[in-house]
């Protein structure tokens, strides 16, 4: 069974990383995990930084709910007052905690530090290091999953090559996973 990883409201947002985490997701390099406190904060960002209406905002979070069913993480909420987080953040620790992640998936690493994620045996990382991880461990289905994230945007006037996709993944927080691609596929 593939590990499991919370990941944080920062890093869904971006429509590029969200893909990409979640394209790896299915082909199981790692278990995805959010709570509904995690989906709700994206639904009320997504308008703001996406542009998205209300309704391309509910068709994103229902696609991602079908697509992992098992994703959501429930009754954590309890848990939420014994965090030793930042507040603001508290209850993506405590989803963390009762999801049994083995990493959290963040761009907020200062709001999740180590002396508050050591009692629960959860490690914060950035999506850039977590992404070099996975290429590392799972070049052949990183770059497959690419692929098929360029062959789905086709359809939609997007990124047309890995190459491209390359671009926006970097303005989207993950510079160095995107130039280690590229090493990969100079190969």
């Amino acid at each position: 069974m593939a590990f499991p990883a919370l990941l944080d409201t920062c890093v869904l947002i971006p429509q590029y990383l969200n893909d990409t985490l979640l394209t790896q997701a299915d082909a199981g390099t790692f278990r995805p995990l959010w709570s509904c406190g995690i989906l709700e904060e994206l639904g009320r960002n997504l308008p703001n930084v996406a542009d998205m209406n209300p309704e391309q905002v509910q068709h994103r979070l229902n696609r991602m709910r079908r697509a992992f069913p098992d994703a959501e993480v429930t009754g954590y909420e309890a848990l939420i007052d014994g965090m030793t987080n930042d507040s603001k953040d508290r209850h993506v620790l405590a989803a963390a905690v009762r999801g049994n992640a083995e990493v959290l998936v963040t761009f907020n690493l200062r709001d999740f530090p180590k002396a508050a994620l050591t009692p629960f045996d959860i490690t914060a990382v950035h999506p850039d290091e977590f992404l070099l991880d996975q290429l590392d461990l799972y070049p052949g289905v990183v770059l497959g999953c690419l692929e098929d994230q360029v062959a789905r945007y086709t359809r939609i006037n997007g990124p047309r090559s890995v190459q491209e996709l390359l671009r926006p993944l970097e303005r989207a927080g993950v510079p160095r996973f995107a130039d280690d691609v590229r090493r990969h596929l100079t190969r």
